[in-house]
C-alpha cells in the first residue's frame, strides 16, 4: 500500500510520468528553508556559481530538504524502499526573467543504466504559469530515450542548452502549479521545459534526483550519492558525506573531487552522444 500518493497516483506517474502537486512541506517550513537559502545567498554573493553540481554536499539546508521523509515516503511509492539522493539543482527565475528550460528529458546525458530516476521538483516560492512553472507532455516517458541538440542561448536555465530534436505537440503540455512547500515528481524520460517569468513574483525551485539502490554510473567514470532510504546493497556510488555546517571544510574537499569527476564523465558523456548523432546523421544520408 503506498505510503503518500494514493493508487490512483501512482497510476498516473506510471502512465503519465508525472504526479503533481504534493503536500509535502507546509507553507511555514518552506519559508524556512527559503530564509536559510537566503541567509547563505547573502553571506556568499557568489553562491551558486561555486556550487552548480551537488550542492547538497555544501549546503547544510539543501541536504536537510533531500531528506524530507514526506518527500522521501512518495517517491518511495514508485520508485521502492532503498533510495539513493544522487543530485539536486536550483532553478531560480527573478520577476521578469527571460529565463527558459527547452524541451528535453533529464537523462540524456547522465550515463545511469536504467531510467529508475525520479526528480522531485519543489516550490520555495510559487510556481504557475504567469511565473515560468515547469510544463511536460503527459506520456512522453514511454518514447525511451530520444536524440538531443545542444543549443547556444545565454537565457537557457540547462547547462547545455539541450533540445529534444522530435516535433513536440505544444497543445498537449500540462502547467505543473504549484504553491510554496507543495512538489511535483516527474520520470527521468519524461519531455518538460518551462517558459520565462512573465510576472511580478520570483518563482524558486529545487530539484532533487533520486534513483533506486541498484542503479549505476555506466560512464566509466567515478560518481557519488546519499543513502536516503533503506538499505544499499550494491554499493554503486562513493557514499556521500554529509556536511556538518554550510561549506564545511571537508565537505568542500570531497566535493571538488566529486565535481571534478562529474565534469569529465558529462564531458565524455556528451562527446560519444554527438559522435554517434553525426554517424546517425551520415548514415540516414546514404
Amino acid at each position: 500500500m503506498p505510503k503518500m500518493l494514493s493508487e490512483a497516483q501512482v497510476e498516473q506517474y506510471r502512465s503519465e510520468g508525472f504526479v503533481c502537486p504534493l503536500d509535502a512541506l507546509s507553507v511555514e517550513e518552506a519559508a524556512e528553508f527559503l530564509a536559510r537559502m537566503e541567509d547563505l545567498e547573502n553571506r556568499e554573493p557568489d553562491l551558486w556559481v561555486r556550487s552548480k553540481i551537488k550542492p547538497h554536499l555544501l549546503m547544510l539546508w539543501l541536504n536537510d530538504l533531500m531528506r524530507n521523509s514526506n518527500i522521501l515516503d512518495a517517491i518511495e511509492d514508485v520508485l521502492g524502499p532503498d533510495i539513493m539522493a544522487w543530485a539536486t539543482g536550483h532553478f531560480d527565475k527573478k520577476p521578469h526573467d527571460p529565463s527558459f528550460v527547452t524541451w528535453h528529458q533529464d537523462g540524456t546525458y547522465w550515463g545511469l543504466s536504467e531510467p529508475s530516476v525520479v526528480t522531485a521538483w519543489v516550490a520555495l516560492t510559487p510556481s504557475n504559469r504567469e511565473n515560468g512553472c515547469m510544463r511536460v507532455i503527459p506520456g512522453s516517458h514511454h518514447k525511451g530515450q530520444l536524440p538531443h541538440r545542444d543549443t547556444d542561448n545565454k537565457n537557457n536555465l540547462l547547462s547545455r542548452g539541450q533540445d529534444v530534436e522530435v516535433d513536440v505537440d505544444e497543445d498537449q503540455a500540462v502547467d505543473l502549479e504549484l504553491r510554496p512547500g507543495q512538489v511535483s515528481l516527474h520520470h527521468t524520460m519524461l519531455i518538460h521545459g518551462s517558459k520565462p517569468n512573465f510576472s511580478d513574483t520570483r518563482r524558486l525551485g529545487i530539484t532533487i534526483r533520486y534513483v533506486a539502490a541498484h542503479v549505476s554510473q555506466t560512464s566509466g567514470f567515478r560518481d557519488s550519492a546519499t543513502l536516503v532510504r533503506g538499505t544499499d546493497k550494491y554499493q554503486n556510488f562513493i557514499a556521500e558525506p554529509r556536511p556538518r555546517w554550510d561549506f564545511d571544510p571537508d565537505a568542500v574537499e570531497f566535493y571538488n573531487e566529486i565535481v571534478a569527476e562529474s565534469r569529465r564523465r558529462k564531458d565524455a558523456i556528451a562527446a560519444d552522444h554527438q559522435n554517434r548523432q553525426e554517424l546517425l546523421k551520415a548514415t540516414t544520408k546514404l
